[in-house]
């Protein structure tokens, strides 16, 4: 017998990896101006209403740029580019494929923004394995708040219990136990490889 009938995976760092660095250098910024730019953008507070998306991307973009107009420019070029952020794991896809077709039902439980996800997710072979999802951008909730996990419950008529759940932060990890699924930190891929084979030879020992 299988120990789960539902596997719940994240999309950043458990589905996908990010370039944003590299993002940077291509734009030819400093080693100075990529610290004015983090200041301005993953330290501001409105860096989670990405998430969240109560109010418009555009809005967002412009509190960035409110926070440092000296790297306006920089700054959307980086929100206008968001196609070459991400890098597909997929080695993973194919282990999930796999999964999917042992029996699992195949879950996403997220936070993204509206545009970001489309981006991200465009032409990404898990997206044709999903019994359903779940992004924040969609109830204006993020992980590790309950509201987010119980949505997923409550929308696919899942049993908590039976939910295997991934996810690379240890707050969302431990917010997910909390509203009873068990949960799993994914520190690199290769790590998630490990526990994906588990599954899928019948041996999981997580």
């Amino acid at each position: 017998m299988k120990p789960y009938d539902n596997l719940v995976f994240d999309v950043g760092h458990v589905l996908m990896s990010y370039r944003i660095p590299a993002m940077l250098d291509d734009y030819g910024l400093t080693a100075e101006e990529k610290e004015r730019f983090s200041r301005a953008v993953f330290m501001s507070p409105y860096w989670m209403e990405l998430d969240y998306e109560r109010i418009s991307f555009e809005e967002i973009v412009d509190k960035f740029v409110e926070g440092d107009p000296g790297m306006e420019e920089a700054i959307r070029w980086f929100f206008s580019h968001m196609e070459y952020m991400h890098v597909g794991r997929t080695g993973i896809w194919k282990q999930v494929r796999k999964l999917k077709e042992k029996g699992y039902r195949i879950y996403l439980l997220s936070n993204y923004g509206r545009e970001m996800f489309r981006l991200h997710t465009e032409g990404a072979d898990f997206m044709q394995l999903l019994d359903g999802k779940v992004i924040s951008y969609e109830i204006h909730e993020i992980k590790p708040n309950p509201p987010i996990y119980e949505e997923l419950f409550r929308r696919y008529s899942l049993d908590p219990s039976r939910c295997l759940f991934f996810d690379d932060r240890p707050e969302n990890v431990e917010g997910s136990r909390a509203c009873g699924m068990d949960a799993v930190q994914v520190t690199s891929e290769e790590q998630l490889a490990g526990l994906l084979d588990q599954l899928l030879e019948d041996r999981w020992e997580n």
